[in-house]
């Protein structure tokens, strides 16, 4: 029978075969090279070695030396590290030198890329731990189905507790999220200075901490993010949550509905003006954040209410009535 192939180890991680027969070997003073062929690692480690009378037995070596002699050759080993760590840093010091004056040095700004949510989460936490002032944020979804269990039990905490600290949270999220349950239990639950809008569209998901750095997702299912401490570039993203800010509806502490002109409502509005830019049923659910179907009816209720008996005849009737001049009256 032929024996199964040893796996290639080190010394500090001996296999089970080779402890039990360098056991034996110490307890019975010797071992049959027959004996070590399932261990060969013994032979190589030295730990076993030929007897000078007989090649074909083996003796083992004393614990007590095999055991200094690694430790020596472990030491030696950390010496030629050091050694070559102080000849990479003679060589490359001057260098970060000269870079440093063309460059700004190691304090550049950075934009890293995080992988998994747990990760991405821990990322937040820690850029929130360090803050006591403003976290803006944009959540066009809610969705449980990728989160680890606990991850919203500690997004809860870690919102709490900068809120406790003095800081203040403003969040965007999309209008179909408006009535959400887990939205309105949320700001039920929070205690401080907190706001939410709403608006039609929104941008995807979004975090911002201090204007300072931000965090943006890197992939379509939010695995991969973005973490920006680059101070143009979360000064921008900064910047577009004011401006998306100042156009969104009051959510929380005081709801505020929105107008109807006309018998229109402001959804059909933005449905409206995606409409008569020619975009697909799919595209206008995705951007306003609905499935299809409650897209179809919200173009039907449209449909109706202008008297459109067809999709090219309602982007007409849309264009001639009027009511996406009058949102901004």
């Amino acid at each position: 029978m032929i024996p199964a192939p040893h796996s290639d180890h080190g010394v500090e991680d001996l296999c089970a075969a080779a402890t039990e027969l360098y056991e034996r070997a110490l307890c019975e003073g010797h071992v049959s090279s027959a004996d070590a062929e399932a261990a060969p690692c013994l032979v190589d480690f030295g730990l076993l070695h030929p007897a000078v009378t007989d090649p074909g037995r083996l003796e083992p070596l004393s614990p007590a030396v095999a055991l200094h002699q690694m430790l020596r050759t472990a030491e030696d080993r950390i010496v030629d590290e050091r050694r070559r760590e102080e000849r990479l840093a003679a060589l490359f010091e001057p260098l970060m030198r000269i870079d440093g004056r063309r460059g700004g040095g190691s304090d550049t700004p950075t934009v890293s890329v995080l992988s998994g949510l747990e990760r991405i989460g821990r990322a937040i936490a820690q850029a929130m731990a360090a803050s006591s002032g403003e976290v803006l944020a944009v959540q066009p979804h809610i969705t449980h189905t990728l989160a680890p269990p606990n991850i919203h039990v500690e997004a809860m905490a870690r919102d709490q507790a900068l809120l406790d600290r003095g800081g203040r949270i403003r969040t965007l999220y999309q209008h179909t999220l408006r009535h959400a349950p887990t939205v309105a239990a949320r700001y039920e639950r929070l205690r401080g200075d907190v706001e939410a809008r709403t608006l039609d569209e929104v941008t995807e998901r979004l975090i911002v901490i201090d204007r300072t750095v931000a965090f943006i997702p890197a992939n379509a299912d939010r695995t991969l993010a973005l973490e920006i401490r680059h101070p143009a570039i979360a000064g921008f993203l900064a910047t577009a949550f004011d401006r998306l800010w100042r156009l969104a509806t009051p959510m929380h502490p005081q709801a505020v509905q929105q107008p109807t002109l006309n018998g229109v409502t402001p959804r059909q509005r933005a449905l409206a003006e995606l409409l008569i830019e020619g975009h697909t049923d799919a595209v206008i659910a995705n951007r306003l954040g609905m499935n299809v179907r409650t897209a179809r009816v919200h173009i039907a209720k449209l449909a109706a209410a202008l008297g459109s008996g067809s999709r090219a005849q309602l982007g007409y009737l849309i264009g001639q009535s009027g009511i996406l001049d009058q949102e901004g009256s």
